[in-house]
């Protein structure tokens, strides 16, 4: 790459990272000219590409949430997209159009904080921590993400984006014990595409490994977390909690008679919540007879899952 042609390029990633996207693609379509061969440009003119077709489909789009929406839905797919591109995926370009997309998505929820609504500000201070995080700023995103969970708990995809926050400061502790809880509300409603910490990477790799994938994926996460010594970190359930966990296993084990039923999913789920019972009943140290019993349901479940448990 020439000079000039470097430094033009420079402009554009920095007109990329403040959400200038218009002006970035005209900058990227005059170097394409004498950068045929050029991968890493090649890869920014079709992200480019993308996100013009994105930006003239906003053009009647004035409601702030919509607008914030759109940039978060449209940049899960654009995630996609660049994946099945034949370009391999360039990181500087990646982070460029990241910084840009978060901070225009930033600005269309910014204008929304005075909501009065509990649930609304519950779900517009999520949307702005999300990309506080998405932009590096992890300690005004955790502030954010604690913000919309006091408002609104036991919602499982802030919990998992506000572990994702303590993970990247460095705290893996309480990382861990968010993550697990995270995935014990409802795995199904935790979006991989916004998470970026190496610690919940490092296990869905792992997982990945194994053959699964979408949501089965995330239905095992809990599972390996456990296994793998990743969700390690425990806490003492409340009476009532108890209470929910044994009836959601009876529901499951009931559900698991259904040959129709999806094992896929019902599995690892029913595995979880047996991890979940076995170690109630080891803090409050009850009798082993009990432990031992669902220790032979999950055996009868799954034996490949009890072996890598029980050893």
């Amino acid at each position: 790459m020439q000079k000039q042609t470097e430094e033009k390029f420079k402009e554009c990633c920095h007109l990329l990272k403040k959400g200038e996207l218009l002006q970035a693609d005209e900058i990227l379509r005059e170097i394409l000219v004498n950068e045929l061969d050029n991968e890493q440009i090649q890869f920014a003119v079709n992200c480019s590409s993308y996100w013009m077709n994105v930006i003239r489909q906003m053009l009647d789009v004035t409601d702030d949430y919509e607008r914030g929406e759109i940039f978060l839905h449209e940049w899960e797919q654009f995630v996609s997209f660049t994946e099945k591109q034949k370009y391999k995926a360039d990181e500087l370009v990646m982070y460029c159009y990241r910084s840009g997309i978060f901070s225009l998505a930033l600005q269309s929820y910014s204008k929304l904080l005075d909501v009065q609504d509990f649930e609304q500000r519950a779900e517009i201070t999520r949307k702005i921590g999300l990309c506080y995080k998405k932009l590096g700023e992890y300690v005004t995103a955790k502030n954010f993400l604690n913000e919309s969970n006091k408002l609104k708990p036991g919602v499982s995809s802030v919990i998992a984006e506000l572990a994702d926050c303590y993970a990247l400061c460095g705290e893996d502790r309480q990382a861990k014990v968010l993550f697990r809880e995270a995935f014990f509300v409802d795995a199904q409603k935790v979006n991989l595409c916004y998470l970026d910490s190496e610690l919940i990477w490092c296990l869905v790799r792992k997982i990945e490994e194994k053959g699964y994938t979408g949501n089965t994926l995330l239905s095992w996460i809990p599972v390996y977390g456990q296994l793998f010594g990743i969700f390690t970190v425990k806490r003492q359930l409340k009476a009532q909690e108890v209470s929910r966990l044994k009836q959601e296993i009876y529901a499951a084990e009931n559900e698991m008679k259904d040959p129709t039923c999806n094992t896929e999913l019902l599995t690892p789920r029913l595995c979880n919540l047996y991890f979940w019972l076995i170690e109630h009943y080891a803090m409050n140290t009850e009798d082993t007879s009990r432990i031992n019993e669902i220790l032979m349901r999950i055996k009868i479940l799954d034996p490949v899952i009890y072996s890598l448990y029980a050893k």
